[in-house]
């Protein structure tokens, strides 16, 4: 088939899809036996709400309307000098004072006013790509904001799934490696299925110009970055930023969502958590469940969403399974859980088994 004819036949399917739609007051998904694309409409906005900012590695609660509304988001742009590593500082560029920035939340169908403020002592423009936007840039050119400013732009949540947002300022890369990621969760009309625990993980990549470890502060190495070669892969930010009080919690026999990111800029993630196998894997933040996953894989700029059941006490490691990248460079996290030992399921020592 040529290319004219392949672009014509599109044009009458997505027609003839077009004619079979029915808005409804809902969003719609329609297809024929010649499309599988889905037909959106947006659906009726009842009320108005501001959504809740949650540093990570926690998430606001989940939503619990059946009906879309107006979803005002505040996020403010925030240069900070903070610890990296022990001993080591850096200045990031973040969403809402954190790195990955706050997580958002909001249900499919539901209109979203992004309102993103630039503080005034930031030394650059800065802007918000997300992922999650079906419009030119994700937002990024209706908010690119100078210091001191603020931009507004709105749009209709179309997709349920996970999805990353980053700052999409030239040079992007720069702005991505200086921590300017995090997630938006587009929970679909009937929600998540209830679990225990939600956490909120996100990997990203820092490129120093001193190596890993050298004390004092760092700044931001163009060339190592260039050469995909970063000094630091961390978890939320910082080498061991989920250990010690920063650890993940849990009770035996709880279940936990993780809600995992991969802000790159460059390196696909090997996310594994030793010791546990995940019982369901929504791959890239997608609709479609993998079960039974012991490493999945997440692209630079991609989310999973990760769910399983602890069914005995201990420390579980969270690593990104490229493993030089864990032992020595920083992506590691820790999940404390307590409770009810189970020997039949794991015992150190099998010998205290009794009948």
């Amino acid at each position: 088939m040529s290319t004219k004819s392949h672009t014509g036949h599109i044009r009458k399917t997505l027609a003839l899809v077009g004619l079979i739609a029915v808005a409804a007051g809902a969003i719609l998904f329609t297809s024929t036996d010649d499309a599988t694309i889905p037909v959106r409409t947006t659906p009726e906005i009842r009320g108005v709400e501001t959504a809740a900012l949650v540093a990570p590695p926690n998430v606001p609660p989940p939503i619990t309307r059946d009906y879309a509304t107006k979803v005002i988001i505040d996020l403010e742009v925030v240069e900070i000098t903070r610890p990296i590593a022990d001993g080591v500082d850096y200045t990031f560029w973040t969403f809402g004072g954190t790195v990955p920035g706050n997580f958002l939340r909001v249900r499919v169908g539901d209109l979203v006013e992004f309102r993103l403020q630039n503080h005034e002592t930031s030394i650059v423009p800065h802007n918000i790509d997300l992922h999650a936007v079906s419009g030119p840039g994700g937002g990024a050119k209706a908010t690119f904001t100078l210091p001191g400013n603020e931009t507004v732009f709105s749009f209709t949540a179309l997709n349920p799934g996970l999805y990353v947002y980053h700052c999409a300022t030239l040079p992007i890369g720069m702005h991505i490696a200086n921590g300017m990621y995090g997630l938006i969760l587009v929970e679909p009309e009937d929600g998540l299925e209830p679990v225990d625990q939600e956490y909120y993980v996100m990997q990203g990549e820092f490129y120093t110009q001193g190596s890993v470890g050298e004390k004092g502060h760092q700044f931001f190495s163009y060339e190592k970055a260039l050469a995909e070669n970063p000094t630091y892969v961390v978890f939320n930010g910082a080498v061991g930023s989920l250990k010690g009080d920063g650890a993940l919690t849990a009770k035996t026999g709880e279940t936990i969502r993780l809600f995992v990111g991969n802000g790159g800029p460059n390196l696909v993630s090997s996310f594994h958590v030793i010791g546990e196998i995940f019982d369901n894997v929504y791959t890239e933040g997608g609709s479609t469940a993998n079960h039974n996953v012991q490493t999945t894989l997440i692209p630079a700029g991609g989310a999973t969403i990760a769910e399983f059941r602890v069914e005995v006490p201990g420390t579980y490691i969270m690593v990104d399974h490229s493993i030089f990248r864990a032992t020595d460079k920083g992506a590691l996290g820790l999940i404390e859980v307590t409770g009810d030992s189970r020997p039949l399921i794991f015992n150190a020592d099998p010998k205290l088994i009794t009948d």
